[in-house]
């Protein structure tokens, strides 16, 4: 029998702002109109003041375990940024900086890694789904809602965000599958930080790219530089098109870094260079997006000064809101876990009793 090539694929890297400060205006033309970066790059720089002050809350026993976002912010933002509003965005928890943009407080954030649970309760009015801590497991989420989109005969699409580590998890080749197999409009983020946790992306990943994990799936694939506000944006505003008009899913690998440890509870001097740590230091998004606002004389060290007043005042608000926020009412257990509280719930809600729960409480409250 003949030998023929049955596929050939090509995976394009998008980058229009790089670390040197050179920009294609071909590509980036029309794509963020200037007021409008230099609100991109203040919320970047909140988001940014927040790891900190979140970084020192967890070193003073005020707040639990914290992941923090720095060096990542550029990817969720743009996402929010070019999406509609009505449109999901399915995280994992380091898309502080596109939250905050939807309009998400930032106290939400605080009081979910302070162990309050209030804190992920996200009002429908911004359209995102809680922080997803296991890993994987939003992205199953975000093909759910994508179809019960297309289902109603919505518009409205779904963007998730996870880690080069979560393409190794069962979840996302299900999802992707799904998604893929239903034509759902899901645009596929993944914040390529090179490390799942401790492990480096070299032995959890052999493929050249983490881009061509959605090939299989028979999804467009593209890679951006992640820490390219620009680029981030033209990617997800690419991928949004696709599934608003043809309701298809497509996957973009955001090559990034986290300049912080994995979380609070982690050390990364324990397996990562200092040497790497470095030279993604000089990629920093808020660093080039800065230095091209001055380029532009859209900024300048007075500007900056006063903005870093602005911010600390927002932040130790928002620390502020959280730490005083009344202790919820023991009511809430019964409240929170159904829309209808069955009658005997009701009962034990309202006695706070549970003894004798199979007669004289079930009894009481069937009204015998």
């Amino acid at each position: 029998m003949p030998r023929k090539t049955v596929l050939k694929v090509e995976i394009e890297r998008v980058s229009i702002l790089d670390e040197h400060g050179n920009y294609d205006a071909a590509l980036g033309d029309g794509l963020i109109p200037d007021a409008d970066l230099v609100r991109l790059y203040e919320a970047m720089a909140s988001c940014r003041y927040l790891d900190e002050v979140a970084f020192k809350l967890q070193r003073s026993g005020r707040m639990g375990t914290y992941p923090q976002n720095m060096g990542q912010e550029a990817g969720s933002l743009a996402a929010a940024y070019v999406l509609d509003n009505e449109d999901w965005l399915v995280t994992c928890y380091r898309e502080n900086c596109g939250l905050f943009w939807r309009g998400v407080p930032m106290e939400s954030i605080l009081l979910h890694w302070m162990g309050d649970e209030r804190g992920n309760a996200m009002s429908r009015a911004h359209f995102a789904t809680p922080i997803a801590v296991p890993i994987g497991t939003q992205m199953l989420h975000a093909a759910g809602l994508a179809w019960a989109s297309k289902y109603r005969g919505e518009k409205r699409i779904a963007c998730t965000f996870f880690g080069d580590g979560a393409t190794s998890e069962g979840d996302f080749h299900e999802a992707a599958n799904f998604a893929a197999n239903l034509d759902l409009p899901v645009v596929f983020c993944c914040q390529n930080n090179f490390w799942a946790i401790s492990t480096p992306g070299s032995i959890q990943c052999s493929a050249p790219t983490v881009a061509q994990r959605g090939i299989a799936y028979g999804m467009p694939c593209l890679q951006v530089d992640g820490n390219d506000l620009f680029a981030c944006a033209y990617a997800v505003k690419w991928a949004a098109a696709r599934a608003r008009t043809e309701s298809k899913p497509s996957f973009i690998e955001m090559v990034t870094y986290r300049l912080g440890d994995h979380t609070t509870a982690d050390d990364a001097r324990r397996y990562r260079d200092q040497a790497e740590v470095d030279v993604w230091k000089e990629r920093d998004p808020l660093l080039r997006t800065r230095r091209h606002l001055e380029q532009k004389k859209l900024w300048n060290s007075s500007k900056e000064e006063a903005m870093q007043v602005r911010v600390k005042t927002e932040v130790d608000a928002a620390v502020k809101r959280a730490e005083e926020i009344p202790a919820p009412p023991v009511a809430d257990l019964f409240n929170s876990m159904y829309a209808e509280l069955p009658a005997q719930l009701a009962y034990q809600r309202d006695t706070m009793q549970t003894h004798s729960l199979a007669s004289e409480t079930a009894a009481k409250a069937e009204g015998h």
